[in-house]
């Protein structure tokens, strides 16, 4: 093992720090770019979001969901996600549990869920039908 100096490690190195992502829309369209990589990969939903305790919901994750593709990744872990409980993603993304069950419950896309369709779920949120989401909330909490 050769000793080398930082000086030189840099010089040889190609590093880009990790600058964290601190808008609702750059995690979520960074989100859906994730997903959009591997648009054929097989993902795992979550079962019966709405019909889980506070509690448990918080706590709800599935092995292979959309919300492990987003905790897999680096730069969403350095801009503070934690886990990918169903909670943490909810808290990160700034979601509503409506908006998270959209993306993530087995009630819309079954047992399974190809990439790209949970990609376009996680685009929707920013790009959805404003009046409905505005009567939404308004009307369902």
């Amino acid at each position: 093992m050769k000793h080398q100096t930082l000086d030189q490690l840099q010089a040889l190195a190609d590093v880009n720090p990790l600058v964290p992502l601190t808008t609702k829309t750059e995690k979520i369209e960074r989100w859906a770019e994730l997903l959009d990589r591997d648009p054929l990969r097989c993902l795992a939903a979550l079962t019966g979001t709405e019909y889980l305790y506070p509690g448990m919901r918080e706590e709800a994750r599935a092995a292979g969901s959309p919300l492990t593709v987003a905790f897999e990744d680096p730069l969403l872990r350095a801009s503070g996600l934690q886990s990918d409980t169903y909670g943490e993603a909810r808290r990160f993304f700034e979601l509503s549990d409506w908006e998270l069950h959209e993306i993530v419950c087995s009630c819309h896309a079954g047992a399974t869920m190809q990439a790209s369709w949970a990609a376009q779920r996680v685009r929707k949120i920013l790009t959805g039908n404003r009046i409905f989401a505005w009567l939404r909330s308004r009307f369902v909490r």
